[in-house]
């Protein structure tokens, strides 16, 4: 696993030049972003006190295996006392609950860690802002660190090969498109984020893009193109 500082207060953990994590430091420690694939807890826990302090909580993007996969790990590691977040909706898929009209797309591996907390659009965890993001995952989040106007925006975009919105396939790197529940949710998701204005965009697969509005408008062009009149 690759620690890389993206600001002083943002650490992307690159996992195979496949998935990120990110550690967010905090007054107490840090927020631990996403968790990646299974097996990998000690990385992260090697990875913040590397940095120079504790995990003392867990916020998670959404439910896909790549981003909970060492949760279980984690919980059993650190303890209850690192409290698991993630957003309602996805928390009840994982809680055995239908709450869509059809099957969510993507892994949705079976969890022993119950999350501490359910997480809604205006929540804070640590220093960070939850902003709703659902359409990749019906309960996708993303958050946004008003100190920096870092924006981690989870699956809603992806940058390896470019950035683009996960509303269709894009042909440098497909995966993310192939598995977003709901396309035209997840393009309006894209454009709510971009209004934020972020000074740097990290995302679960690729590079952190600083002052990223540009890319972004041309990655929300290109996926309005793809759906078409499904997409306005």
């Amino acid at each position: 696993m690759k620690s890389t500082a993206v600001t002083d207060t943002v650490i992307r953990l690159g996992l195979n030049g496949f998935v990120n994590a990110y550690l967010i430091r905090e007054d107490d420690g840090f927020t631990l972003v996403d968790t990646t694939l299974p097996r990998h807890a000690s990385d992260f826990v090697a990875a913040a006190r590397a940095a120079g302090g504790e995990i003392r909580r867990i916020a998670l993007t959404h439910g896909h295996g790549d981003h909970v996969g060492s949760v279980d790990a984690l919980r059993d590691t650190l303890g209850p006392d690192v409290p698991v977040l993630l957003g309602e909706i996805d928390a009840r898929i994982h809680a055995g609950e239908k709450v869509t009209d059809r099957k969510p797309t993507g892994s949705w591996p079976k969890l022993r860690t119950t999350p501490d907390e359910r997480l809604k659009g205006g929540d804070r965890v640590g220093s960070l802002e939850v902003v709703d993001s659902p359409g990749h995952t019906p309960g996708h989040v993303a958050f946004v660190d008003p100190r920096t106007g870092v924006l981690i925006a989870g699956d809603v975009f992806s940058t390896l090969g470019g950035v683009a919105v996960t509303s269709h396939p894009y042909w440098r790197f497909p995966l993310p498109g192939f598995v977003t529940f709901d396309k035209p949710q997840n393009l309006r998701s894209a454009r709510a984020l971009r209004a934020l204005d972020p000074s740097v965009l990290v995302v679960g697969h690729g590079r952190e893009v600083r002052s990223p509005v540009a890319a972004m408008d041309a990655a929300i062009a290109r996926a309005e193109r793809k759906l078409g009149a499904a997409g306005r």
